[in-house]
């Protein structure tokens, strides 16, 4: 699944790869999150953890940018 999400004015592609998911909760699911452009790869295991990936608070967003040298 790809999709795009608008996030402080600026587009932001994600490609997100969904492994498995309960059927009866939709909740609980496990995959990763590439960001279109970007290296690196982001694991999640639960819909709270893809959110946060994909919703970063402004302190993880720098955070994540100083590991990755930008």
């Amino acid at each position: 699944m790809e999709f795009q999400y608008l996030k402080g004015g600026i587009l932001d592609n994600y490609i997100v790869r969904i492994y498995r998911r309960k059927k009866n909760n939709p909740r609980i699911l496990v995959g990763v999150v590439e960001e279109v452009g970007a290296e690196g790869k982001k694991a999640f295991s639960n819909l709270d953890e893809l959110w946060a990936i994909l919703n970063p608070t402004k302190n993880q967003l720098a955070s994540w940018k100083r590991s990755k040298g930008i």
